[in-house]
């Protein structure tokens, strides 16, 4: 090996991080497209770091097929169109062989109408269901999942009667609160008002007032970051936190920090994953993030962690069809499964089966209080 060639092994090795062993293959570049800007660019520093320590975790263990994974980082805070000259840079400008997305859907379906199904499109955060796009995976729970066990399990434990939908007006907060209303409605209780409100809205009064006539007594949250965050605190000081339960399935560490504890009194959220989650397999990932990335680390969380599980995703299908090809990649994800923070989990349908998390708030943050395993995420894609 020349001088050149020398200068460029140490080159990719930088890129890569530190590894144990020696690679004999090219690294296998891996496009991770996450808010680096914008409303939700709060939750960058944490995808980020998730990235590069799934990144290392396989570098440890022999990478991906034998090649050293490298990381390609593009904002998915941008607008759709401006997010996709991104990825399209990162895809054929650098050659990325594989994408990781922790973004919005109207970025998804700029992507998927970039990609074509020409390269594998993992898509890890919480999202809305009926993605079947070839070569698009999807790790994110699904109202299906987040909703159909555990509205049952609340009419069980807090017996609401009358139930207040409020959500942002977009794809997401809309098919949350379709599918929740059939939940709610099979539970015995009513739905009293559903509303959808814009990202920009930062006055909730209107809204609390027809919550407090309507007589609600369970409010589903269906808001994303601070419209979340502004309205939760507003619900507190409405005096509405004693007299209603909120359930929220986008009310993650970031958020509930917004929000404060002495806010959250009566405040429930139901996910795949929280930083807290009493399980080996949590643990030890929670305690590996601190490990490597300190005190000043961004709060760990269940978007950010989703990235992590994109890339054992990829990991579990990519070994199992023997390449990248996204016509054995496709035919190998039915039944691919793994076993990381949130637990066993299995892709069907292009979509997986995992287990849902129900916590409540206590003076140290979130609370796990109830669990359903091996939820099915309610979508059937034809694979």
């Amino acid at each position: 090996m020349d001088r050149r060639q020398l200068l460029q092994a140490a080159i990719a090795a930088t890129a890569v991080g530190n590894m144990p062993r020696a690679f004999a293959a090219d690294p296998m570049k891996i496009a991770v497209m996450i808010p680096q800007s914008g409303p939700a660019g709060l939750f960058g520093p944490s995808s980020k770091a998730c990235a590069e320590l799934a990144a290392e975790a396989l570098n440890a263990r022999g990478g991906i097929l034998g090649r050293p994974v490298e990381l390609l980082f593009g904002d998915a805070g941008l607008a759709p169109a401006e997010a996709a000259q991104a990825a399209l840079k990162l895809w054929k400008g650098s050659r990325a062989s594989a994408v990781i997305g922790m973004h919005d859907s109207a970025v998804r379906g700029a992507l998927v109408g970039l990609f074509k199904g020409q390269v594998p499109y993992f898509y890890t955060p919480v999202y809305e269901g009926g993605e079947c796009s070839r070569a698009t995976f999807v790790n994110g729970e699904t109202p299906q999942q987040q909703l159909e066990p555990v509205i049952p399990w609340i009419a069980a434990e807090r017996k609401p009667t009358k139930w207040y939908m409020i959500g942002n007006d977009y794809i997401w907060g809309r098919n949350t609160n379709a599918a929740a209303r059939k939940y709610i409605e099979k539970s015995g209780a009513k739905v009293v008002g559903d509303e959808y409100l814009p990202f920009t809205v930062d006055n909730f009064d209107a809204s609390l007032a027809r919550i407090r006539d309507t007589g609600a007594d369970a409010v589903l949250v269906s808001l994303v970051g601070g419209a979340s965050v502004t309205f939760n605190k507003a619900f507190a000081s409405f005096g509405l936190a004693d007299k209603a339960i909120r359930l929220g399935t986008l009310l993650e560490e970031n958020t509930l920090a917004g929000i404060g504890i002495a806010n959250a009194r009566n405040l429930y959220s139901s996910a795949g994953y929280f930083a807290n989650i009493e399980t080996p397999a949590a643990k030890a990932f929670a305690a590996s993030y601190a490990k490597r990335f300190g005190p000043q680390a961004p709060a760990l969380n269940g978007l950010a962690e989703s990235v992590y599980e994109g890339f054992l995703m990829l990991e579990a299908v990519a070994k199992r069809a023997g390449s990248l090809d996204v016509a054995k990649m496709d035919a190998a994800s039915e039944g691919a499964r793994y076993e990381g923070p949130r637990g066993p989990v299995t892709m069907k349908s292009r979509h997986v089966e995992q287990d849902i998390y129900v916590a409540d708030v206590d003076d140290k943050g979130f609370h796990v209080v109830k669990s359903f395993p091996h939820v099915a995420s309610g979508q059937s894609c034809k694979v």
